[in-house]
């Protein structure tokens, strides 16, 4: 019983974490940059913000971005950051769908434990790759950008990427430490068998 709680927290936290990586990719206020404070920033409308995708400028009832589609001319950092998000991003799909398959309330005929076990396990350590991906990218980018212009803040993006991959990293790592072995993965599962005469002999143990 213990395994399979620690088995949903992973799961859960996991799920909780890729969502946040997915939105961390899809936004664009990885930092805030200005060339002077933010205040004179604001009054000169010089307040703006970098992503993966565009360089924006923030100022009052003006939200203007310029999207980054030259692939050629863009810097290094900003295509390998791309490339680790989508990575992570991707990476997410076929670890949730494994790590669904051997919830407790899923029941796909008479699959012995291991072959669970082993799609579990398979599960964590895509989610572990996962969050490494994703916390290689939000940490070298902000560092590289630094080096372009004045960053005076990490935007919500940088800090849901770095919460998101957290989430993913600690899920995984239950996930793959803390879901027992392969003889006995599954085997805390019960249901209530049909026809059974008395109460004590309700519950029989799904092995």
């Amino acid at each position: 019983m213990v395994a399979t709680c620690l088995h949903l927290v992973g799961f859960v936290s996991s799920f909780v974490g890729w969502i946040g990586v997915i939105v961390a990719t899809a936004t664009n206020e990885w930092v805030v940059t200005c060339g002077y404070t933010i205040t004179t920033c604001r009054k000169m409308d010089e307040l703006g913000s970098k992503g993966l995708w565009a360089d924006c400028v923030m100022a009052t009832g003006l939200y203007h971005c310029k999207p980054l589609v030259d692939i050629l001319i863009l810097p290094g950092y900003v295509q390998a950051c791309r490339a680790l998000m989508i990575a992570a991003t991707v990476l997410g799909l076929p670890a949730v769908f494994l790590l669904l398959t051997v919830l407790p309330c899923i029941r796909m005929g008479h699959e012995p434990g291991a072959a669970k076990y082993r799609r579990s396990q398979l599960g964590g350590v895509l989610l572990i790759l996962l969050a490494l991906c994703g916390i290689v990218a939000t940490i070298w980018f902000p560092v590289a950008a630094h080096r372009e212009t004045t960053i005076v803040s990490f935007g919500y993006s940088l800090y849901t990427g770095w919460i998101g991959s957290a989430l993913c990293l600690f899920g995984g790592s239950v996930i793959v430490c803390c879901s027992g072995d392969a003889q006995s993965f599954g085997e805390n599962r019960f249901y209530y068998a049909s026809g059974s005469s008395s109460p004590t002999h309700a519950k029989s143990a799904h092995v």
